[in-house]
């Protein structure tokens, strides 16, 4: 499967989905990120079953910026909706490999009920 360009428009519903997306945050003028590039275009093609997609920080700053990006590339791993993994630089293949790996063998149901944990345990018990 070919690498996706997200928007604004269409970031927040193609992570929302559901199953595994990547999202690579990048610009032309990145030597880095030019040299990740081949590598991510190469696992998007070995993943049918992953949405690979790729955020021009340039053209989409407003994205960049809610997503808190500092330096390119940045790697972000969403898995049914939910942040699971953010990295800034360029990653080996076989390292790419590993993390996609370690996103498959991920419990959602334990990350689920951590961040529901999580949630009641910051609401206020009333007065």
């Amino acid at each position: 499967m070919a690498t996706t360009e997200l928007t604004e428009q269409d970031f927040e519903s193609t992570v929302l989905e559901g199953g595994i997306v990547l999202v690579d945050f990048w610009a032309d003028w990145c030597g880095p990120c030019k040299a990740f590039a081949p590598i991510y275009d190469a696992a998007s093609e070995d993943n049918a079953d992953i949405v690979f997609g790729k955020v021009d920080t340039e053209a989409q700053r407003g994205l960049a910026g809610a997503a808190e990006i500092q330096a390119i590339p940045t790697l972000m791993a969403f898995r049914d909706g939910i942040g699971v993994f953010k990295q800034a630089g360029a990653l080996p293949r076989p390292a790419l490999n590993e993390l996609i790996d370690q996103i498959r063998a991920l419990d959602m149901d334990a990350i689920r009920a951590s961040i529901a944990e999580q949630e009641s345990g910051t609401a206020p018990t009333g007065a």
